[in-house]
């Protein structure tokens, strides 16, 4: 896997509901974004991280399953001024797997939002949902 060197800022938002264990939560999120600053904040866990290789898992799994064109439609219909994102199922981040959604309540516990901020904002989506 080839890196651009493209700054960003990448987010995970993600909702622990009051049934979940908050730890079981933040294990979600860095099984699916290493490399990154995780907080508990009031029922949310959210995570950040300015580095690309961070998307790692995330990538490997659209190269693999071939499902560049959901993350692609995700990625541009969410895509606002220098902005995007995209919801991942937060189930299948435990158990180290990476599953869009293409709608929030595809994830029955509530998903994780990721959120890509960089003033090259294109040249992360065509890294991302169109590796080579």
């Amino acid at each position: 896997m080839k890196i651009p060197n493209i700054n960003c800022k990448i987010e995970m938002i993600c909702p622990v509901n009051l049934s979940e264990d908050p730890k079981k939560v933040e294990l979600a999120i860095s099984n699916i974004l290493p490399f990154s600053d995780i907080k508990n904040e009031n029922f949310s866990i959210k995570a950040q991280s300015n580095e690309l290789r961070s998307l790692e898992k995330i990538y490997e799994t659209i190269t693999s399953t071939q499902s560049h064109k959901s993350y692609t439609r995700n990625l541009e219909n969410n895509l606002e001024n220098n902005k995007t994102w995209f919801f991942l199922n937060k189930q299948a981040a435990f158990v180290e797997k990476v599953a869009i959604c293409d709608e929030a309540e595809e994830s029955p516990l509530g998903p994780i939002k990721v959120i890509l901020t960089s003033s090259n904002i294109n040249e992360i989506i065509d890294w991302i949902a169109f590796p080579n």
